[in-house]
């Protein structure tokens, strides 16, 4: 239990991002599954919404013909068998004769095989009919009720019916039956073509277009009308369009004419697809930004936990760097007390011992006491025209009395020529120095030697300060300049240090508009460099 706790702990924001993306890949892959039905369906309604588009076109023209064709042909049967059928050229002339282009009456009572009239609408009379084309195809369209009234059979419920044989003559008739319900004659229409493709069809497709899809542009949707041989005789659009149509042939009359409608961007299923596709887009948009929130948050609290583990750290380490310069004061400090040093030389090299752990124990306070002004904005600097060999020897020969003991030897290493004066905190820009000094010695390793640098490049001045020692991975050298940042891996990790050094050299430096680099190879030491602009 210990073991995976620890594990979570370190793992956080990897748990987290499990625990988050498992169900929303779930919800994902149900949501895709959910619109590929969605697809599928909304292709078959889509399909479906153009065939009840094409079937509510057909019933309108089918209803526009029986209507006309029962308020024309309803003729009574007393005017047959009375004698009277010229009151129904009176009944004609009353109604207009819209949709036909010849009517005519088959008499069955008077003649053996019929009594053939049609309708003269100039003289408004009923005249037989000369020998023609037109004559010939009454005349066979009629032949089944010729024969029906010629053998004395009944119709018990005479309805219209329509004979197309000839395409150039569309007929609709209505038998007439007496109340024996035999058939006495017949009334009947020679459809007019022209009428019905020039005016009653275009009419009606592009009436009922906007009811069924009002939310498609006009254009987009293309209606093309065939007759029987193929040719087109109508299309909403010029130029002929292409790909999958629904298709329907018309009912009642023209039946041999073929309905088609098609969108000129796409077919159904490609309208579906494309609805599929953009849902979907839209899903792993959401979903992309839910997890990119998700994500952020975490690493929020993950860099959260992280900095709180930095602080603990911080406050483990610095307790033991001010333990140490402390109990060296202490123990010095109780030696001179207790009488114990009586030559002078022990006295004086006792007291710099004291000096240099005071002043190592300023430094580090001082580092403290940087920072919390660093982080709450109240960090200000005095500058002033300084020569920078001024302050960096200084700093040199205060650290030198520390180092003493330890063997360590700094080479300084300054131009013969003079520096021009840098506009600098010198107590800032010595701090900078020291803290660079002070990492040199904890991370020389086995090496005890330091160079301290100072040149002059252009309209700059760099300091410089180079070790020997573990050197820094290529991976940490970016991260290294930031608050708390300590190396995680190798021996530079068991070097105590507050890991504030750095971070205040960085915000030193930048506060005096130059730039701080570090070169380093694990095993080959590392080289700070401070650029002062001049």
């Amino acid at each position: 239990m210990p073991r995976l706790g620890a594990f979570a702990k370190r793992h956080t924001i990897l748990l987290g991002l499990v625990a988050v993306l498992v169900p929303l890949l779930v919800l994902l892959i149900l949501q895709s599954v959910w619109l590929a039905r969605l697809e599928r369906v909304s292709a078959i309604a889509h399909k479906a919404a153009l065939s009840n588009y094409l079937e509510s076109v057909g019933t309108e023209l089918q209803y526009f013909y029986r209507s006309s064709a029962e308020r024309l042909l309803n003729v009574p049967a007393t005017l047959f068998t009375q004698g009277r059928l010229d009151q129904a050229a009176i009944h004609w002339n009353k109604k207009p004769l819209q949709g036909a282009r010849r009517l005519f009456l088959v008499d069955f009572t008077r003649e053996r095989f019929g009594n053939f009239l049609v309708y003269n609408p100039s003289t408004q009379t009923l005249v037989a009919p000369p020998a023609s084309n037109e004559s010939l195809a009454i005349v066979l369209a009629c032949s089944p009720w010729q024969f029906l009234s010629h053998g004395g059979g009944a119709l018990a419920s005479p309805t219209l019916t329509v004979d197309e044989r000839n395409p150039e003559y569309r007929i609709i008739m209505n038998p007439i039956t007496d109340d024996a319900s035999s058939v006495v004659g017949i009334a009947g229409m020679i459809l007019d073509e022209g009428f019905f493709g020039k005016d009653l069809l275009p009419r009606t497709i592009r009436k009922a277009l906007p009811s069924f899809f009002p939310e498609v542009p006009a254009e987009e949707l293309v209606v093309t009308v065939r007759n029987g041989r193929g040719g087109v005789v109508f299309s909403t659009r010029k130029d002929d369009a292409t790909g999958e149509a629904v298709t329907a042939r018309l009912p009642f009359v023209f039946s041999d004419w073929t309905l088609a409608i098609h969108g000129t961007r796409h077919t159904p299923e490609e309208w579906a697809r494309a609805g599929f596709v953009s849902n979907m887009a839209l899903s792993a948009l959401l979903a992309a930004a839910l997890l990119g929130g998700i994500v952020f948050a975490l690493r929020a609290a993950n860099r959260a936990m992280i900095l709180s583990e930095m602080k603990s750290d911080f406050v483990s380490n610095v307790s033991h760097e001010l333990r140490t310069p402390l109990a060296s004061i202490r123990v010095f400090a109780e030696l001179l007390r207790l009488g114990k040093v009586e030559s002078p030389e022990k006295v004086r090299e006792y007291g710099e011992h004291i000096e240099a752990e005071s002043r190592r124990l300023s430094r580090l306070l001082n580092n403290i006491l940087d920072f919390a002004r660093i982080e709450s904005g109240r960090k200000t600097y005095e500058f002033v025209k300084t020569d920078v060999r001024e302050v960096v020897v200084g700093i040199v020969k205060a650290f030198e009395v520390r180092l003493r003991a330890t063997g360590f030897r700094i080479e300084v290493d300054v131009p013969a020529e003079p520096l021009p004066p840098v506009e600098m905190d010198p107590d800032a820009i010595g701090q900078a120095v020291h803290n660079l000094l002070d990492n040199a010695v904890k991370y020389s390793g086995n090496s005890k030697e330091v160079g301290v640098r100072l040149a002059r490049d252009g309209d700059s001045v760099v300091i410089t300060v180079q070790d020997r020692g573990i050197g820094i991975a290529r991976g940490e050298q970016e991260k290294i300049f930031e608050r708390f940042h300590r190396v995680s891996t190798g021996l530079v990790h068991d070097v105590r240090g507050s890991g504030l050094g750095l971070s205040i050299v960085h915000h030193i430096v930048q506060a005096h508009r130059g730039k701080v680099r570090v070169e380093s190879e694990p095993g080959r030491g590392s080289t700070f460099s401070i650029r002062l602009p001049a």
